[in-house]
């Protein structure tokens, strides 16, 4: 089968390796669809290591995952089913196949594409977090980041009843896909002094909830500043293996006095509950993480969708790869 690996910073080879065969309570996949997150990109795509450290593990890069189960060794799985498949660590879904188990495996309905159900994982993610804000109604909320998990946290609170979102990005076509999906206003940071622009959009009363969707080190520093006095500050982004921010500032910190929830799914004992809810929620059309889709590539075109995401390239949201000639 046909797997991509990492052979040197932001370099893939494609090379062919044996399929994987399932033991005792495992299931094979054969992928079907497979999308980039920011995360790939500043976590590991982007992350020069030292020299040593490639090739990386073979299809490691990828934890957007979905394909149709070709062969069962359990009975919780069946053969023919369609799921979102969340690898475990050290295993990516850069590959033409894969094995996991049941608890990893997020059986879809067998209606809709799906390079558009892959994407309720990232969206998933985003409502654990969502749900750590508490009540958002007649709230004004602030994301900073518009990729495809802020753009998440924009539809999901406008869902929700947010009084104002203000969606914040240097990048004109998430701002524009941002005021598509739920955004009251944009601030372009690159253009404007964001603060000024926060305190004139929300007439002084600034910001209840903020929300980091950066993956930037200057991100946190920068959602201190603009969450009023005593409001919450929710942290999403991960920032890269080295996991530092740019700088503290104490001062603000204590000012502020602001509740600041971390919150990573993945870290929890419940790593799937929120995106099984997220499918759910799919199939009986509350949302639809789908329109987030930007782009559609075949998977022999991994260097140019992963290139195309971490550039800003072409108006990319969420770019979409076709595995098995699906």
């Amino acid at each position: 089968m046909k797997a991509a690996q990492l052979v040197a910073p932001a370099t893939f080879d494609l090379i062919d390796i044996a399929e994987p065969v399932p033991v005792d309570g495992q299931a094979k996949i054969r992928i079907e669809a497979l999308s980039v997150c920011g995360s790939d990109i500043h976590g590991i795509f982007n992350t020069a290591l030292p020299e040593e450290n490639y090739p990386l593990e073979v299809s490691v890069g990828c934890h957007e995952i979905a394909g149709t189960i070709v062969e069962s060794k359990t009975d919780e799985i069946k053969v023919g089913q369609r799921a979102i498949i969340l690898p475990t660590r050290g295993l990516g879904g850069l590959a033409e196949y894969l094995v996991q188990t049941p608890d990893r495996i997020l059986p879809v309905p067998d209606w809709g594409p799906l390079d558009e159900w892959v994407m309720c994982q990232h969206t998933g993610t985003v409502l654990y977090s969502v749900k750590q804000m508490g009540n958002v109604a007649g709230k004004r909320v602030a994301v900073l980041g518009q990729g495809g998990i802020g753009l998440s946290f924009t539809m999901l609170l406008e869902k929700q009843g947010a009084l104002q979102i203000i969606g914040i990005d240097p990048v004109e076509a998430r701002r524009k896909k941002a005021l598509e999906v739920g955004a009251t206003n944009t601030v372009d940071p690159s253009q404007d002094d964001m603060y000024e622009a926060i305190d004139e959009l929300t007439g002084g009363e600034g910001i209840d909830i903020v929300v980091d969707a950066t993956g930037d080190p200057e991100g946190f520093g920068q959602c201190l500043k603009i969450v009023k006095r005593w409001g919450i500050f929710v942290s999403f982004s991960l920032t890269g293996r080295d996991g530092k921010i740019a700088s503290f500032p104490h001062q603000e910190f204590m000012f502020k006095a602001a509740t600041i929830i971390p919150t990573q799914v993945a870290a929890t004992s419940q790593p799937t509950k929120e995106i099984r809810e997220m499918i759910a929620l799919k199939e009986r059309g509350w949302i639809d993480p789908g329109v987030l889709k930007s782009h559609n590539l075949d998977f022999t075109d991994v260097q140019k969708a992963y290139d195309m995401y971490a550039d800003h390239s072409d108006g990319v949201i969420k770019v979409a790869m076709s595995v098995n000639g699906a």
